[in-house]
């Protein structure tokens, strides 16, 4: 996993666009580290081993911590940029991100208002109920109930949809739902 990890952060340090990782990759990161920290607790602290293993899991905490914030800088700067998700992110991250798009929104009707020389007021507006769907299998460019325009999609695509969008998508099987852990 080391290997792996070192190759993700290498990639994401390297470019200008978000990576596409492992489905899995967080989940199997998070077991790397717990069986590091539960290795390195059963040795004997002044040994060679545990020095390693301590140097080992530092590296791995600060490729994580830079990987983690790398991709999430990139990320908002899409959606402030297009207004939508980047398809390389993981199920973890988008339910995290499901939040930027309407703050990026309000963001943007501010400053197109102060540039016209009105101030407008930022108010939080009442968001539309939205659900985080994974799809399952290609679907073509949809009209939300927002009126907002949303895809198109391909197989395991992740998109966060009007309730009435996402239940209609996943009544027809051609999405599931993700679920917040």
């Amino acid at each position: 996993m080391y290997d792996e990890l070192f190759e993700a952060w290498k990639k994401e340090k390297e470019s200008t666009e978000i990576q596409s990782l492992p489905r899995d990759f967080y989940a199997k990161l998070a077991d790397y580290m717990k069986k590091m920290r539960e290795e390195r607790r059963m040795l004997d602290e002044k040994t060679t081993r545990a020095n390693l293993m301590q140097r080992e899991l530092e590296n791995v905490e600060k490729m994580t911590e830079e990987l983690v914030q790398i991709r999430y800088e990139k990320a908002l700067k899409q959606i402030l940029a297009e207004k939508t998700m980047p398809k390389q992110i993981l199920t973890e991250e988008a339910k995290l991100y499901q939040e930027f798009l309407p703050l990026a929104e309000s963001y943007r009707t501010f400053l197109k208002d102060m540039l016209r020389g009105r101030l407008s007021s930022v108010e939080r507006k009442e968001k539309p109920k939205l659900v985080l769907v994974r799809l399952l299998r290609s679907v073509p460019a949809i009209i939300g109930s927002d009126l907002k325009t949303y895809g198109s999609f391909k197989p395991e695509d992740i998109a966060t949809l009007p309730t009435e969008n996402a239940n209609i998508l996943i009544k027809q099987g051609a999405a599931v739902e993700v679920e917040a852990e």
